[in-house]
């Protein structure tokens, strides 16, 4: 589908096919993209896109069916919302860190909301804490929300308007219920946690796009897993912003910060400036990451 001028929707198919960006990816055009298309048939509400504009930026995952290719989640964006939880299902860290990666590495600011904050026991939010304190000190801001409660729904609405943003998480989140809360009028479809796995059902099967009063938001499936793509093992730590700050301190300019001497990162950690947390992350993505394939 893709909107006109006049606000209307139309079925478009693709002209051809699109080179964008110099780029392989599964999806030629994605939720976001800005076209030019000629309108086929008024009454069937058909049209013909020709042309794609340049995106300001995007965010992108590993596509599913085949790992040297990649899927464009969704373009043209101003900030991302990640959907987290702490339970029910329990997002993990290192989850989180390849979302803010991939935002990262195209210029995206990133938010957190950590939901469901009324299944939290003290065990819960010692760790939401913790956590606040790790992303809050490299620049991330995190809000503590639960649709039940109310509490941080209105902070996270605000967040929203006149931005266009890119809502993410695992399914199951409460993402959905959030955006039928907040915006009644998109009733989306919701599903509760699956009982056996603990694991969110998929309620969303592809990125939609939603206009508000001021703002857009783009919707996108419950993602499994958020593979990196279009970065280097040299790069990642680039894209972690507490070892950007960092690097050129590092006596050796190709330093992975493994096990060179003078690390200027590791020195770091060893102080307790950089989050062991983080830097364990930063070991474990490094060392899924297929060199070759980049």
């Amino acid at each position: 589908m893709a909107k006109g001028a006049d606000g209307k929707l139309y079925n478009a198919r693709i002209k051809g096919i699109f080179k964008i960006d110099e780029i392989t990816s599964t999806n030629p055009i994605a939720v976001g993209d800005e076209v030019e298309m000629v309108v086929e048939d008024v009454q069937e509400e058909s049209a013909m896109i020709d042309h794609i504009y340049n995106r300001k930026n995007y965010v992108a995952r590993v596509s599913p069916h085949n790992k040297r290719q990649h899927h464009i989640i969704a373009s043209n964006l101003d900030q991302s919302i990640l959907f987290a939880t702490l339970k029910e299902p329990k997002t993990s860290q290192g989850f989180i860190d390849r979302f803010l990666i991939s935002c990262e590495s195209y210029h995206i600011p990133a938010i957190i909301v950590f939901n469901k904050a009324d299944l939290y026991k003290k065990k819960e939010l010692e760790k939401f804490e913790t956590l606040k304190e790790i992303y809050e000190s490299i620049g991330y801001q995190v809000v503590l929300a639960s649709v039940h409660t109310g509490q941080g729904v209105e902070e996270v609405k605000q967040l929203l308007h006149n931005k266009t943003t890119l809502l993410s998480g695992h399914s199951g989140v409460g993402k959905s219920t959030f955006i039928n809360a907040v915006f009644p009028q998109f009733n989306l479809r919701t599903q509760e946690v699956s009982g056996w796995s603990g694991k969110g059902m998929h309620t969303t099967t592809f990125a939609e796009m939603f206009d508000l009063d001021g703002g857009q938001i783009i919707d996108t499936p419950g993602v499994r897993e958020f593979g990196i793509v279009d970065i280097s093992k040299q790069e990642l730590s680039h894209f972690f912003p507490e070892m950007r700050l960092l690097i050129n301190d590092c006596q050796f300019n190709n330093c992975m910060h493994i096990n060179e001497p003078g690390c200027a990162v590791k020195a770091a950690v060893n102080a307790g400036t950089v989050s062991v947390d983080r830097y364990a992350s930063y070991l474990s993505i490094l060392d899924t990451m297929e060199e070759h394939l980049y």
